[in-house]
């Protein structure tokens, strides 16, 4: 494959389009890991935030603004150099930037989702009461169908913030885009200056982004003309 970019562009830009698209198929993988993990976590966190118990609920609330206030990059630097020098071991920068990324994700996945269920009407708690259903069945039956629709949008939108921010996990030496990006762009070798390279990592990061985003604003829109349809749910 190496071959075919280096026979079609010549050097170094064969061998520079090749290692930066080689090396976005890590960027895929960390935001993949990122969005699962984050939403497996979020899931958890939703249902607490939303939960009776006041004091599970004061808990998800101090996950939430401990990890949607801590910045990215302090994470990382925690994750990826903190964490090694205080425990003397050595730390994967894999395991640092899916642990920090993860945590950064569920926080706002978290939100998100709590936001879709509490902007349902009040009546729909009130009419599984009626049908004498406890809490979680109330959610399971009633909540979660609707507000999983609603959250549908906003969450695959955040997908776009998610493969923006593994752009920071090259600062612990994972070995995404921006890290070959910009060690091409350090480098002495002629025809590959900032002005080259970065031009083309954005290129890159826009065809991951863009999809997701035009997919998050027609689900969006759908869901829009789906509520204005049935002036039930409004």
């Amino acid at each position: 494959m190496k071959e075919i970019f280096i026979t079609a562009y010549g050097k170094p830009y064969g061998i520079v389009l090749f290692q930066l698209i080689e090396a976005t198929q890590y960027t895929i993988y960390l935001s993949l890991i990122a969005f699962v993990g984050g939403g497996i976590m979020a899931l958890f966190i939703t249902l607490m935030r939303i939960s009776p118990d006041k004091r599970i609920c004061k808990i998800a609330i101090g996950y939430i603004w401990l990890f949607q206030s801590t910045p990215l990059l302090m994470l990382l630097f925690l994750f990826g150099l903190g964490a090694p020098r205080l425990l003397d071991v050595d730390v994967d920068p894999w395991f640092a930037a899916s642990t920090a990324l993860t945590l950064y994700a569920s926080a706002y996945i978290a939100d998100v989702w709590r936001g879709a269920i509490q902007s349902l009407p009040v009546g729909q708690w009130e009419g599984g009461k009626a049908l004498g259903f406890k809490f979680f069945r109330t959610l399971r039956l009633i909540i979660l169908p609707q507000a999983f629709k609603i959250s549908i949008p906003p969450t695959v939108g955040f997908m776009v913030q998610i493969i923006k921010a593994t752009s920071l996990a090259y600062i612990i030496g994972f070995r995404d885009l921006m890290a070959i990006g910009k060690r091409w762009a350090n480098s002495p070798v002629d025809g590959t200056e900032p002005f080259i390279i970065f031009p083309l990592m954005a290129l890159i990061y826009f065809g991951l982004c863009y999809p997701l985003a035009q997919l998050a604003r027609r689900l969006e829109k759908k869901a829009g003309q789906a509520n204005r349809g049935n002036p039930s749910k409004t």
